[in-house]
């Protein structure tokens, strides 16, 4: 309980936390946002580490702290990168098989199924929308590997969606960081962007109990 409690405490005040490490250890601070990064996109089973709301507060810090911004992106693109990469060759080593193991506290098999959905009406493109989704953004790149996606075909979406999220959100945190309203109210906003990033994955569990029904 008290373990659910601090963590709860890290979610809702992530940028308190994380403006303490970064003034206590300096730039050790880019090798733990490399690291929550690589795990949250790159190991199938930490799809939940907070991988939006850390960009955006990265890029407040950014404002607020003046932290180093071609280290920070430089930091970010490549922990997403990598962790892309080992997915992708996760699925491409487990391949098909993997639709059949069951649902277990440590695989989101729904997780897995919707995002598989994702790639039969996106196509390749998922990579990069996936970016921005929750969940499917842990999966995408794994089920590219169990299709069997093309290599330079999937490097070039990898590198698109990877840009666009890190550029996009860290420089959303820098602009919005500089405003008096969101220094001021920046753990609400992080809870909001946390709640409004996770609705795609809520609306569809709730759809798919409603077709199960």
């Amino acid at each position: 309980m008290d373990i659910l409690l601090a963590f709860w405490d890290i979610v809702l005040h992530l940028d308190r936390h994380l403006a303490a490490l970064l003034a206590e250890y300096g730039t050790w601070i880019y090798v733990l946002l490399f690291v929550i990064i690589f795990c949250e996109t790159g190991l199938v089973v930490t799809p939940f580490l907070p991988g939006d709301s850390l960009l955006f507060v990265s890029g407040a810090l950014w404002a607020a702290a003046g932290m180093d911004v071609r280290l920070l992106a430089a930091t970010l693109i490549v922990a997403a990168l990598l962790g892309d990469h080992c997915n992708y060759f996760a699925g491409r080593f487990f391949g098909p098989r993997v639709f059949r193991w069951e649902q277990s506290k440590f695989f989101n098999r729904r997780a897995l199924d919707h995002t598989r959905g994702f790639y039969e009406l996106h196509g390749g493109k998922t990579l990069v929308i996936a970016r921005y989704l929750p969940l499917v953004r842990t999966f995408a790149p794994f089920v590219a590997g169990i299709g069997r996606m093309h290599y330079p075909r999937f490097l070039s979406f990898s590198v698109t969606g990877a840009v666009l999220w890190v550029v996009s959100l860290v420089g959303a945190g820098y602009y919005l960081g500089n405003l008096p309203f969101v220094k001021q109210n920046l753990s609400a906003i992080i809870v909001g962007i946390i709640f409004v990033s996770l609705l795609p994955v809520v609306v569809e569990a709730i759809k798919h109990k409603l077709r199960a029904r």
